[in-house]
């Protein structure tokens, strides 16, 4: 059995990465809806069918684990999938919200969290109901504050990421998160693409003690733990140290910008979702 992956574009690579550094024996297979992507700006209604038709193809491929290593659809898709969509028996589906929540309340000092996410992200509050819960169960106060990045995504997909349009953006949008609430001492990157401009953000933070919490080695970590919890499922994992890619635009396309979020050289296979 090979684990799926799913991102609505090509940020969830990222977090491909960072499990397989952790897990290099294990087989993928990585999906890409990357013909209909951004999902951030779409319907609740559209990310849900988009997002299930993606978990059902993977499935139909042998997976019954599943990562869904996109921000916007573990906001606005991951729980009715997993409350109406799924028989846990035959598959599990998981995201990435809620490790990256949990790394949150190990890492922060004084209970004041920055969340720099999509639109689409922004907007479902689902980081801030997570966080509430996850707070509220240690019965920590907790002070959140959000900050939409539109111009990021386009920027890292057009390879534009270290140009000074760039920086420019995230240095803005750091400065109005931080505007919110100066004493933000942990910050979510909220989407996959983030990490690549990681360096750029440091930079912007110019050394203020700030936790920075990216989520390809978080999400890679929690996927361990995981199996470890559940050793049926990992004694199914096949080990073969392979990865399939498949994308719904042109493979190409898929080949050319996989190269801003992942070193290696890949070969990609076009499929259609519906």
């Amino acid at each position: 059995m090979k684990i799926g992956v799913f991102d609505s574009g090509y940020g969830g690579l990222t977090i491909l990465q960072g499990i397989r550094k952790r897990m290099p024996d294990y087989d993928f297979i990585y999906l890409g809806d990357n013909a209909r992507t951004p999902y951030g700006t779409r319907s609740f209604e559209v990310i849900y069918q988009y997002t299930l038709q993606a978990v059902r193809f993977l499935q139909s491929q042998g997976c019954r684990l599943i990562i869904i290593a996109c921000n916007t659809a573990s906001a606005k898709a991951l729980r009715t999938i997993q409350q109406k969509d799924i028989n846990p028996d035959e598959v599990r589906v998981l995201g990435v919200i809620r490790p990256t929540v949990e790394k949150v309340a190990q890492l922060s000092r004084n209970n004041h969290i920055g969340i720099l996410a999509t639109p689409g992200t922004v907007s479902s509050g689902s980081y801030v109901i997570e966080l509430q819960k996850q707070f509220a169960a240690l019965n920590r106060p907790i002070r959140i504050s959000q900050q939409a990045c539109p111009m990021w995504v386009p920027l890292i997909e057009a390879g534009e990421q270290d140009s000074p349009g760039a920086d420019y953006f995230i240095g803005r949008y750091l400065d109005l998160l931080l505007l919110q609430d100066p004493l933000i001492d942990t910050i979510i990157l909220g989407c996959t693409h983030y990490p690549i401009v990681l360096n750029a953000i440091l930079r912007h933070l110019d050394g203020r003690d700030i936790n920075i919490i990216a989520q390809g080695d978080i999400v890679a970590l929690a996927l361990v733990d995981y199996l470890k919890r559940h050793p049926e499922i990992d004694k199914a994992c096949s080990r073969g140290a392979s990865c399939t890619y498949l994308t719904t635009e042109s493979p190409e396309k898929f080949v050319d910008s996989a190269r801003i979020f992942i070193k290696e050289a890949v070969k990609a296979q076009k499929i259609e979702l519906f």
